[in-house]
């Protein structure tokens, strides 16, 4: 039997009659707990309690858990970050935080975490001011500080505490990376001390810790040699060479003010906690953590698009080649059983292989390999149509092939499940003709590669009604896909504004410009790859079907034309525009120009011009459908927010 001591919104405390507290956090209404300024206020008073206590003899210790079943918490309300309309205020917020874990910290009975789903950022840096830390080893278990993302790094005393558990050369590759650890790796880490089976088990592994007055160990004195000064200014060296192959400074400040925090630092865990204050407050007002807040929220609202209690659990894919193999294959990853349709099982070998090896890439261990593959199913005679939730077809680009298959599969579809093409350009209006019901016909463009890309288009034609085209959401979502919204017409977002922006690259490349420098200039100004680069990657035929099908023409004398004339399609065939090797482009130096960024800027102002005309046209909802749309399906710099807000920014 537990008594109550403290109820407040956030947080309710119980003391057993072992005189163990019992602090549960239950975010109310929200799906999953956050560190919000109230939530901070009130532990503050918890605290206070805890010291009171302690002294006493009334609490022996303090289990910290979660109400959620989402998890543990997610960090930090980052909806309040934008609410501060003068930065200079916060640096005494984040003193008054690093205050309260200190106290928590410095209390002298145990205090023990239990974690389960999301341990992240703040929600982490409040786990580690713990003496202890038990997580369920379990697939949704994921612990780590994400921040990098957001434009920023942890700002609770999290750089400091990950680096005395872990070492900094472990906790500095984590924090720059914002990459999220499984329970294992963060016990390896020391993040964790303890693994249990089940969330049901926390409570109990909490008693025990609390009772035998567990703490954990900090890191091996090896680790801590690797922040003594003569070493740590070679490892930050070593650091920023690193983070600049992925991204400058100018667009990503906050791993280069992490790693200068680290340098001054790293070898005082305590003194490293403390400067995190003033290293964060101009990240935090800076243009980039703005940008990326924005691009946070628009990722977020778009969770909210699909039809609330649409089930899937069967997958029908017609057409195995890359596009199609690889969307079965990520629905059965997603834990979806597939059925795979081509021609024959000759066309259909090749993308199970390259499943099995998405699959072992994915998972850790053998028979989830074994189970994924179980759930793919080959199909050469389409059996699996009658029982599908999700049909997608998926085959070659041509308007008389995809009316023959939806005619074909429309009698057979069981009632409710969505009939969906692929099309990259072709408007869905005109696929429709050959059904009867031409309003069970969405679109659901995927991007390729598959796996790596996060954006579906869901595209709706005249005929669609909202709930057609919010079960095409649901779907997308519930493969962990972010749909966005896009009316028929042809490009529909992604392609329409992509088209002028590769087009214009190869007219250059046509003309006789580098295609390494040009290639190097988008990358500057801030595009993951270069226009020429992605064309091979994209496949010069599929190019050129697009390009036609949105009324750009290829001249049969051109370059472009003559490639794919003698088979040379990019990447997928080894050659295009580059040589590839390895799965990489094969280059040739850059010659030097005295503004890349300029010339990326140049380079990319057809794709921002079409993005204005595409909202203009109603072919998006609004110009922050545009944004995410763009990022997610062309990776647009995350950093300018997206082409709309770069464009109202002055910077594209």
């Amino acid at each position: 039997m537990a008594t109550a001591i403290a109820e407040t919104k956030f947080w309710n405390f119980t003391i057993d009659l072992e005189k163990i507290g019992w602090l549960t956090i239950n975010t109310p209404d929200a799906p999953v707990n956050t560190l919000s300024r109230a939530a901070l206020m009130e532990l503050e008073t918890l605290v206070a309690h805890f010291e009171e206590m302690q002294t006493t003899g009334e609490l022996i210790g303090v289990v910290l858990l979660s109400g959620k079943d989402s998890g543990f918490i997610a960090g930090a309300d980052v909806a309040e970050f934008d609410s501060l309309s003068d930065f200079s205020v916060l640096p005494d917020a984040l003193r008054r935080t690093h205050t309260i874990f200190q106290r928590l910290e410095s209390l002298k009975i145990p205090v023990v975490a239990g974690i389960h789903g999301f341990c992240l950022g703040g929600g982490l840096e409040l786990a580690l001011a713990c003496h202890y830390r038990i997580a369920v080893n379990d697939e949704k278990t994921r612990i780590g500080f994400p921040e990098v993302n957001l434009g920023i790094f942890p700002g609770f005393g999290g750089t400091g505490r990950f680096i005395r558990q872990a070492g900094p050369v472990d906790a500095m590759q984590i924090m720059l990376t914002g990459k999220m650890l499984r329970a294992g790796a963060a016990r390896g880490l020391n993040l964790v001390d303890k693994l249990v089976r089940h969330r049901d088990m926390l409570a109990w592994e909490g008693r025990k810790a609390v009772l035998q007055k567990r703490k954990s160990e900090q890191a091996a004195p090896y680790k801590k040699a690797m922040a003594l000064p003569g070493v740590r200014g070679f490892i930050a060296n070593k650091m920023r060479e690193q983070a600049a192959k992925k991204a400058p400074k100018a667009n990503y400040p906050a791993p280069y003010a992490l790693i200068d925090l680290f340098e001054e630092h790293g070898n005082d865990w305590r003194a490293m906690a403390r400067g995190e204050i003033e290293a964060i407050t101009p990240l935090m007002g800076g243009p980039t953590a703005s940008n990326l807040r924005r691009v946070f929220f628009l990722s977020e609202k778009l969770k909210k698009q699909g039809l609330k209690g649409a089930k899937f659990a069967r997958v029908h894919v017609i057409g195995a080649g890359v596009m199609g193999g690889d969307i079965a294959a990520w629905c059965a990853y997603r834990g979806m059983s597939v059925t795979l349709q081509d021609l024959d099982l000759e066309r259909i070998q090749p993308a199970l292989d390259r499943a099995k090896k998405l699959f072992k890439k994915r998972y850790k261990k053998k028979h989830e390999v074994d189970a994924a593959m179980l759930r793919l199913t080959p199909d050469p005679h389409g059996t699996g149509v009658p029982r599908a939730d999700v049909i997608i077809e998926a085959v070659v680009e041509k308007l008389e092939v995809k009316q023959s298959i939806f005619s074909g599969v429309e009698g057979k579809l069981k009632p409710g499940a969505i009939l969906a093409t692929n099309t990259s350009s072709i408007e869905l209006e005109r696929i429709a003709e050959a059904l009867k019901d031409p309003s069970r016909l969405i679109g659901l463009h995927f991007f390729n590669p598959v796996a790596q890309l996060p954006l579906v288009e869901v595209i709706r034609s005249t005929f669609n009604d909202d709930e057609a085209i919010g079960k095409g959401a649901a779907f997308a979502l519930a493969i962990g896909k972010s749909p966005v919204v896009v009316k028929s017409a042809p490009g529909f977002l992604v392609n329409r504004v992509l088209m002028p922006y590769m087009l214009g690259a190869v007219e250059r490349v046509e003309a006789g410009e580098s295609k390494e420098l040009l290639d190097a200039a988008a990358v500057a100004f801030g595009m993951p790859m270069g226009p020429i680069e992605l064309m091979d990657t994209v496949g010069l035929d599929v190019g050129k079907s697009v390009a036609i099908e949105l009324g750009h023409a290829v001249p049969e004398n051109s370059i472009f034309a003559k490639l794919i004339a003698q088979g040379k399609l990019g990447r997928k065939s080894g050659e295009g525009f580059y040589s590839w090797k390895d799965g990489k482009a094969v280059k040739d130096a850059a010659p030097e120009h005295p503004d890349l960024v300029g010339l990326g800027r140049e380079l990319v102002k057809p794709l921002v011009d079409m993005t204005e005309v595409v909202v203009r046209e109603g072919v998006v909802a609004s110009p922050e459908l545009a944004d995410i749309g763009v990022i997610f399906g062309t990776g647009f710099a995350p950093f300018m927010g997206g082409p709309m807000k770069a464009r109202a920014d002055g910077r594209a």
